[in-house]
């Protein structure tokens, strides 16, 4: 299973905005991906995405 190991963080591009995604890391060096107002935690959900799928993601943006 995959988990979460480090904290959630948002783009630098997002400034004060409260309406953004976060990204953490998780286990098997992919992200996990959440929305910045709600918390996994709370049961909102969390989408998790390989090393890969997140390069090709990126490089795509």
């Amino acid at each position: 299973m995959t988990k979460v190991v480090s904290p959630f963080w948002k783009s630098s591009y997002s400034g004060q905005e409260n309406a953004c995604v976060e990204v953490a890391d998780t286990t098997d060096l992919g992200r996990a991906i959440r929305d910045s107002k709600q918390h996994p935690e709370d049961g909102a959900p969390l989408l998790t995405v390989s090393r890969e799928a997140w390069r090709s993601f990126v490089q795509y943006l």
